[in-house]
């Protein structure tokens, strides 16, 4: 191995030894094999918050038989920002609406299992965004029953 690629290989290491160290183990794996990311079209709720951080997030939900049957998620955020939104997302999936009630930033939080103590809001602002696309979805309903 030549000296450029030994040097590569080892800041790789590096990158991935400090991810790992600040996402843990299931939020780097998220983080380099992302689930969910991508913007949904005919979504049925859907909302895009902008946090304190400067960071915006997108979650759309799909409902089947009053559950949600898909959701995903976009960011413009940091890795932090992306494994929330996606463990968030993933926490919609066949939730009823009052169970998605129940999504708050500590059960996003815990989803992951840590985050560096200046993202914890990540788990806050996706846990807000999830919030503001069911409001989106009820809204959606009573239009549509009225």
């Amino acid at each position: 191995m030549n000296r450029k690629n030994k040097f590569l290989e080892t800041l790789q290491g590096k990158i991935n030894e400090d991810a790992i160290q600040a996402l843990g183990v299931r939020g780097f794996q998220r983080w380099r094999h992302p689930k969910f990311n991508k913007k949904m079209k005919n979504s049925d709720g859907q909302a895009k918050v902008t946090g304190e951080c400067g960071d915006t997030m997108e979650i759309y939900l799909k409902f089947k038989k009053k559950r949600v049957s898909d959701a995903s998620y976009f960011t413009t955020g940091c890795a932090s920002s992306s494994v929330s939104s996606s463990f968030a997302a993933e926490l919609t999936i066949r939730k009823t609406p009052d169970e998605i009630l129940d999504i708050t930033a500590k059960k996003v939080l815990d989803a992951i299992g840590q985050l560096p103590e200046n993202d914890l809001h990540c788990a806050s602002l996706a846990a807000r965004t999830v919030q503001e696309a069911l409001s989106n979805y009820m809204t959606n309903q009573q239009k549509r029953n009225n």
